[in-house]
């Protein structure tokens, strides 16, 4: 959770104020919640007398790199021995740079530049030392001042449940009218690519519909083929919802769009048969097929029964051989083979870090392909008989 705002010490505060909030509530799944920066940090101080340290031509950046050298080091050479190269650094010894009186006694060698001179000047002659406590860091994000409340999830709990509970917690909870606060992280990521995904889905079904209208020069059949795509979710979500898996955004929606390339072919394989079927009965009839010269609607029935079971093999073989296609990648088979031509043990195990990656995208297949089996061959044949006949009752055509 970020809480933004200008006036940090009002964000610390309000940050202070919604972790204690949160812990109060005891969330199930919440582990180590804290705030990303240190309060109460020690800190040491150094105030430069300016008026002396003119006086005497010395400047504060001077001051600043003896103390930075003598804490932290400087690299002034460096030692080679054959093809390896040694930084050689100058740095305070350590009892000496935890001493706050060695570190102000250190003086300072400089030429003064009005003189010409050597000079030596100890810092304690021209700054003073002050023990305090501060921040760690002032994090900004888009330059904006914020701090941000993380924590990770325990072992055996969903993020999105514990995200969804701290959100309900957090709706009776109210800030400063200058300070802001949205849940960012692993939420945040998660909500681009579902939208991303959510896009290409789109898309893919509307260049599916603009396909599908031009190969059948119609508006009726795109319109019920899309539809048993949309349809075949339910599958995926019913499938997921009684397996208790979880839905994983990236793999799960590849798994959709996948499956809507795979409905689409059954949905076009039977309705472009049927259509054939229909067509043909009406050249042997001699029946132009336009406006009320059209087969009657008890032998267009007959026809989408026909098709239906001349196609149900197709259907359900291709159903069948994508279901058992993915099985081996859903559980997580393994085979070595370099074990089994070796000495004929091929070492088979279930599950593994694959399974982890492409077992929501094989499970979402799974589920949809198998519903969308059935919708296939029942729902799809229906909804295409029902719009036959509004398109009869349309152009006057005989329903009997």
């Amino acid at each position: 959770i970020e809480i933004i705002g200008e006036d940090y010490d009002k964000i610390i505060t309000e940050s202070q104020r919604m972790l204690q909030f949160i812990k109060s509530k005891k969330i199930p799944g919440i582990e180590e919640l804290k705030m990303d920066i240190q309060l109460g940090k020690p800190e040491l101080i150094v105030n430069v007398d300016e008026q002396k340290a003119r006086r005497l031509n010395l400047s504060t950046a001077q001051i600043g790199m003896t103390l930075r050298t003598a804490l932290f080091g400087k690299e002034v050479s460096k030692y080679k021995q054959g093809e390896d190269e040694y930084d050689i650094t100058i740095r305070m010894e350590e009892s000496n740079r935890n001493n706050i009186e060695s570190l102000m006694n250190q003086v300072i060698t400089f030429r003064d530049m009005l003189t010409g001179q050597i000079r030596q000047v100890p810092i304690s002659a021209v700054a003073t030392v002050e023990k305090s406590t501060t921040i760690s860091a002032v994090k900004r994000k888009n330059l904006k001042r914020l701090i941000t409340l993380q924590s990770n999830v325990l072992e055996g709990y969903n993020a999105n449940e514990v995200v969804a509970a701290i959100k309900s917690n957090l709706k009776n909870h109210t800030v400063g009218s200058d300070v802001t606060w949205k849940f960012t992280g692993q939420q945040e990521e998660q909500a681009k690519e579902m939208s991303f995904l959510g896009t290409a889905l789109i898309i893919a079904v509307f260049l599916i519909f603009l396909i599908i209208v031009a190969q059948f020069n119609s508006v009726s059949a795109p319109v019920i083929i899309v539809g048993a795509v949309v349809l075949s979710l339910i599958g995926v979500l019913l499938g997921l919802l009684i397996s208790g898996m979880d839905f994983v955004v990236i793999m799960t929606m590849i798994g959709i769009i996948s499956l809507a390339g795979i409905v689409v072919n059954n949905a076009i394989v039977l309705i472009d048969y049927t259509k054939l079927i229909i067509e043909r009965k009406e050249m042997e009839l001699g029946l132009s097929g336009k406006g009320d010269d059209r087969l009657p609607m008890p032998q267009v029935l007959r026809a989408i029964v026909e098709g239906g079971s001349t196609r149900l093999r197709p259907v359900l073989l291709t159903a069948i051989t994508t279901v058992l296609g993915l099985l081996p990648l859903a559980v997580g088979l393994n085979i070595d083979f370099f074990s089994f031509f070796a000495s004929g043990d091929p070492k088979i195990t279930l599950g593994g870090d694959n399974v982890i990656f492409w077992g929501p995208m094989s499970w979402t297949i799974i589920f949809g392909l198998t519903f969308a089996t059935f919708l296939t061959l029942v729902i799809v044949p229906v909804m295409y008989y029902l719009s036959l006949r509004l398109k009869y009752r349309l152009m006057k055509a005989p329903l009997d």
